[in-house]
């Protein structure tokens, strides 16, 4: 890939997590894994040709996004008052937007998680022998960042 002066270049350690349109700022993260989309893609064979075969996309399959930091003050108690909101009632966020950015922390492109719900939260276990760095992860599970949605 043949790259400019004006080459906008995401980096993967530079990105934001908000939800509801920048309504709450969840902070920065050090990790953000299962951001894909997979389609099944079902094979039909035609019963009077030998291999003849018909291929049609079908359903979009999105899996699990997981963040992953340091638990950090600020941040992570912004996480812990969002999941207090939604506890009770488990309401889906309208959309929760990861945002990758350059180095001069302008966007590069965005993906926007479309009915988002808190599938899991979780930090690492407490060991006084260790001295290790406590990590939190936020598992959420989504309807996709794609327009294939039924009209």
């Amino acid at each position: 890939m043949a790259l400019n002066d004006q080459s906008m270049i995401g980096l993967g350690n530079r990105f934001l997590v908000t939800v509801d349109g920048g309504a709450k700022n969840l902070g920065s993260w050090a990790k953000a894994d299962g951001l894909d989309v997979q389609w099944e893609v079902p094979d039909y064979r035609m019963g009077d040709q030998w291999n003849a075969r018909l291929f049609a996309p079908a359903n979009t399959k999105y899996s699990t996004v997981k963040l992953t930091r340091a638990a950090e003050a600020k941040d992570s108690q912004t996480v812990r008052d969002w999941l207090n909101e939604n506890a009770k009632k488990h309401t889906l966020a309208l959309g929760v937007t990861i945002e990758l950015q350059d180095s001069y922390k302008k966007k590069v492109i965005d993906w926007n998680l479309r009915n988002v719900v808190v599938k899991k939260w979780a930090i690492t276990s407490f060991d006084a022998g260790q001295g290790s760095i406590a990590i939190e992860t936020l598992e959420l599970d989504h309807e996709g960042f794609l327009d294939d949605e039924q009209k």
